[in-house]
């Protein structure tokens, strides 16, 4: 039987049980709890929006795989180490490249504001998703009865000072990846001794005479 949330469905596919299963087995119960919210107000965000569930799904579980310990890197940043394991699991069950490349965009920019919005829906819709479950933005676009169903199949308790922590311990590793994007915030306030980089001090300092 298929389950259902807030009146959304949950794909119930063999790869989106696949992909289920891979997620709760590599993230913690926070990061798990939360990827399945951004799914749901991803897609209670969609009004007049065509998306692929399954599509939207994949990008949602796997938008934070970066920060857990199986896939995490310290090359690159956060969002390409789940874009990237998205992009191989689509792949590896025949999901044509395009689409492959599609969910790859949408986790690889779903800490860039904006841009995302205006992109294909399911790169939209994780960015959407991302941004109400953690900055609470288009809070009140969804009712409280919207709100309350998804939070009771994915509680959310504490979540505030758990995600910071959690992208502190994903990113503290790795700091010079946060240059140009939100996550350098996540640093300054709790990784001591983090200086990020500076965009001005790099043009200034770059090795062209002027």
């Amino acid at each position: 039987m298929t389950e259902e949330i807030a009146g959304v469905k949950i794909p119930d596919s063999t790869l989106a049980r696949e992909a289920t299963a891979l997620v709760r087995d590599a993230a913690t119960p926070l990061v798990y709890h939360h990827s399945r919210r951004v799914y749901l107000f991803g897609a209670l965000r969609s009004a007049g929006l065509q998306y692929d569930p399954e599509l939207l799904y994949v990008g949602a579980l796997f938008h934070d795989l970066g920060l857990t310990e199986r896939y995490r890197r310290t090359d690159q940043r956060f969002e390409i180490d789940g874009a990237d394991e998205a992009r191989r699991f689509l792949e590896s069950h025949g999901v044509p490249v395009a689409e492959a490349d599609r969910v790859w965009t949408a986790i690889a920019l779903h800490t860039t504001p904006e841009i995302p919005l205006h992109m294909a829906p399911e790169i939209a819709l994780v960015t959407r998703g991302v941004e109400y479950d953690v900055l609470g933005l288009g809070y009140d676009s969804l009712s409280e009865a919207q709100r309350a169903a998804v939070v009771a199949a994915h509680p959310r308790p504490n979540f505030k000072p758990q995600i910071l922590a959690a992208f502190t311990e994903g990113l503290a590793d790795r700091p010079a990846t946060t240059f140009g994007n939100v996550k350098s915030d996540v640093l300054r306030h709790f990784h001591p001794g983090f200086h990020p980089t500076d965009f001005v001090e790099v043009i200034q300092n770059s090795p062209w005479p002027e």
